[in-house]
């Protein structure tokens, strides 16, 4: 195997007859390179979202829900504690979710309205994470807090007075009625991303069970934390059976199901696009490897009568596309990690460069999250490693079947 490693350095660092051998060889390490650095840098992105949808979007929109259509749920305070004594409830919060128009100084936006109980609430969500300089447990009955998005497209700010209009959900088929006007102070702004900023407005629950005429221990429905998020879907029908209501079962996974598929969709895609891109490049090392064994035959066979065993012949020549491609595979792992470390920084360069940031207002994060796994790595550089073994290894079965009795008597 030394003898191998000393011809493999021997060959490789001599130079060629014909130069475009050396053209490919490089361009080969560069391809496997450029494609291992793109791999890298594509997944910690994946990796970077997938993170953020289950620390940063899965903390603030509910995991499961129960939602009666039609009479309230009585009684919930007690229904929550029987809930939350299941082990893989974490807390539970009532709420009453109406649709309504948020208004102020003649500007209309349509919002979701969510009475909550601000202190059972920061239990189930973490949006308080996302409101500046109030406390949400504050919130009281005469109070509202709207996502960024509204505000802005409504003008209004921190201390102003807005209106919010409920329609009546009551009247009769022959009547109509006019919706019903909540005014209410302004005192926090959700600055989260995505469709949390487009659309809620948080209000206390006592001013929504007063518009729907509610008892103080009715509510429209529960919303529950749980410790493991891809259980919901089981653990949502589960719980459900321990209430005496009628209620739609909802959970995160009916709601935003598309987008953690389109996350794992998306990884399967790029996995399979840039490993056929990183073969391309791996076998072009076989080209190589052709025409370096056709260049060098009278030196295979001079080794060969020299007492050179076939297995020292392939062992070389699999060393020396092996020798190419690891070169390429440190430096493209070098920069894709370099890359996804610092790709977030370069986004916002680019954002504040172009004046213009593409994901404001279109996914549940205004910034390109990137988060690095070694393991992805590892398994980029082991695939690249084993195809190029499989590159390599016929060109070198080839030197190893030269016959140094044509080759030397020509």
């Amino acid at each position: 195997m030394k003898f191998s490693l000393f011809l493999s350095k021997r060959f490789r660092h001599a130079k060629h007859e014909n130069g475009f051998i050396g053209f490919i060889g490089k361009a080969s390490s560069i391809g496997i390179g450029l494609g291992i650095a793109v791999l890298i840098v594509a997944l910690s992105v994946i990796n970077g979202f997938e993170y953020q949808m289950v620390n940063r979007l899965l903390n603030v929109v509910p995991h499961i829900e129960y939602e009666a259509p039609n009479a309230p749920i009585k009684n919930w305070k007690s229904k929550i504690q029987s809930i939350e004594d299941h082990t893989s409830v974490i807390a539970g919060a009532p709420f009453i979710a109406l649709n309504g128009m948020a208004q102020f100084k003649g500007k209309l936006k349509a919002v979701e309205v969510r009475g909550i109980d601000p202190k059972l609430e920061v239990g189930v969500s973490g949006v308080q994470d996302y409101i500046k300089n109030f406390d949400l447990t504050a919130l009281a009955n005469n109070q509202v807090v709207l996502g960024n998005q509204i505000a802005e497209e409504i003008g209004a700010q921190k201390g102003d007075l807005i209106t919010l209009l409920i329609p009546q959900i009551n009247a009769g088929a022959n009547s109509l009625k006019a919706a019903k006007k909540m005014k209410l102070k302004l005192v926090g702004i959700i600055k989260m991303g995505g469709p949390i900023d487009r659309m809620t407005a948080l209000v206390n629950l006592s001013k929504t069970q007063e518009i729907l005429g509610f008892e103080k221990d009715e509510t429209k429905g529960l919303r529950l934390k749980i410790d493991d998020v891809f259980a919901a879907q089981t653990l949502s029908m589960t719980l459900g059976y321990q209430l005496d209501d009628y209620v739609y079962v909802s959970s995160w996974f009916i709601k935003h199901s598309n987008l953690y598929q389109d996350i794992q969709m998306v990884r399967t895609i790029v996995y399979l696009v840039v490993l056929l891109i990183i073969a391309v490049a791996s076998f072009n090392i076989v080209s190589t490897l052709v025409m370096e064994v056709k260049e060098k035959q009278s030196d295979i066979a001079i080794l060969k009568t020299m007492g050179a065993k076939d297995s020292t012949i392939i062992s070389t020549f699999m060393l020396q596309g092996l020798g190419q491609s690891l070169s390429g595979i440190f430096f493209g792992t070098l920069l894709g990690v370099l890359l996804a470390m610092n790709i977030p920084d370069i986004f916002n360069w680019y954002s504040e460069f172009t004046g213009k940031n593409v994901l404001s207002g279109i996914y549940f994060v205004e910034f390109l999250p990137s988060r690095l796994d070694f393991t992805d790595v590892a398994i980029t550089v082991s695939i690249t490693l084993v195809m190029t073994v499989l590159a390599t290894a016929y060109p070198a079965w080839q030197a190893s079947r030269i016959d140094p009795a044509k080759v030397l008597g020509q």
